[in-house]
């Protein structure tokens, strides 16, 4: 979650990483348009770029979400734009492996800046996987916040990273497909937990 790696570090483990709020944004396509999507629908990922692009998820219940974008979040829960905390704030600007990545991805972090302020050059990407689709078409949905890990020597997290010590055990980066696969996740934590070296009396009756 948003505060994984704060937790881990109360527990006392040294988790070398730092996580990075980036916020995803999200339109809704308009009911008489749900007819355009029947399926999922993604772009080609740059491999060299954490995340999948803005695409296109119709949900179960018929709706269609058109994103997520990824941008910088100023705030580890931070839906919206005008969201702030100075000390989620300093803490990844004083990060020495945040200017690493940042310099490294400036081109694609500067698009998604622009594409969270501007409807039509979101919707331009989105009409790279549907021509059809126009500014009207769209609504805005709801927000989230991805935790994204940063370990220190620059990279961003795109597998599983669990650590753990005698008393606990922290999942500090979960990426898609974790929902899908969280049964399957919770399983594996259950095999990672100790035996109690003591048995814990307890009364019948």
């Amino acid at each position: 979650g948003l505060h994984c790696d704060r937790i881990a570090a109360m527990q006392g483990l040294t988790t070398g990483m730092k996580i990075v709020p980036f916020r995803g944004e999200y339109y809704e396509l308009k009911p008489e348009k749900h007819g355009l999507v029947k399926h999922l629908i993604y772009p080609v990922p740059n491999p060299n770029f954490p995340f999948l692009g803005v695409h296109f998820t119709r949900m179960i219940d018929g709706h269609v979400h058109a994103g997520p974008n990824a941008v910088l979040s100023l705030k580890r829960e931070g839906y919206r734009k005008t969201d702030f905390d100075l000390r989620d704030f300093m803490e990844v600007m004083t990060y020495p492996a945040f200017w690493k990545v940042a310099k490294q991805n400036m081109g694609e972090g500067l698009k998604e800046i622009v594409r969270s302020f501007s409807k039509a050059v979101f919707v331009r990407s989105l009409q790279r996987l549907i021509p059809e689709i126009r500014e009207d078409d769209l609504i805005p949905s709801a927000n989230g916040v991805r935790a994204q890990a940063l370990t220190k020597d620059g990279k961003l997290a795109d597998d599983f990273l669990i650590v753990q010590n005698e008393r606990s055990i922290h999942i500090l980066n979960a990426p898609s497909p974790a929902a899908t696969a969280s049964i399957a996740i919770g399983e594996s934590i259950s095999e990672r937990i100790p035996e109690p070296k003591h048995s814990i009396p307890y009364a019948v009756g």
